[in-house]
């Protein structure tokens, strides 16, 4: 061997140990700092994704139960609209028949206020035409009877009542 050899084979073996040294040193530098902030991003990362998930089922769930909610509101609503409607109806034939009550009881009233309204009309004018008839027939004695006539006939009616009955 010759020294030339000896060192070409250390320039050989010195690129290869620093070679070594070099991927160790990187191997290294990748364990210490690289790979652990990777590991970090990717936590955080599978974090998010699991909290996102979180919240995506959450959503879905929530999703789920307002539709519920909004099902049974709705059948809550036709129930109340249905007894809503019935109690209108209820309470329309109420008016109604109070209504026809009234009536029927302010027509006997009405009927009852004719009826005496019309006694007394009745009445009135029997008055009026007794008043008329006695006015006229004082009116034609008037006219006929004349003094002497009047005197006979006071005569008689006093001497009716001076004799006894039997």
């Amino acid at each position: 061997m010759n020294p030339n050899d000896f060192y070409v084979s250390v320039a050989i073996w010195s690129q290869v140990v620093s070679a070594v040294l070099f991927i160790a040193v990187l191997v290294w530098l990748w364990v210490k700092f690289i790979m652990p902030a990777i590991l970090a991003a990717q936590d955080r990362q599978n974090k998010q994704i699991a909290e996102a998930e979180r919240h995506r089922d959450e959503a879905k769930a929530m999703l789920d139960l307002l539709r519920n909610d909004i099902e049974s509101a709705s059948r809550d609503a036709e129930a109340i609209k249905s007894r809503v409607d019935t109690q209108a109806a209820r309470e329309c034939e109420g008016i109604v028949r109070d209504a026809h009550e009234s009536g029927e009881r302010s027509v006997r009233g009405a009927q009852a206020s004719f009826s005496g309204m019309l006694a007394a009309a009745r009445d009135r004018f029997r008055d009026e035409m007794l008043e008329k008839a006695l006015a006229r027939a004082r009116g034609d004695a008037a006219a006929r009877v004349d003094a002497a006539l009047d005197s006979r006939l006071i005569d008689r009616f006093a001497a009716s009542l001076e004799r006894p009955r039997g």
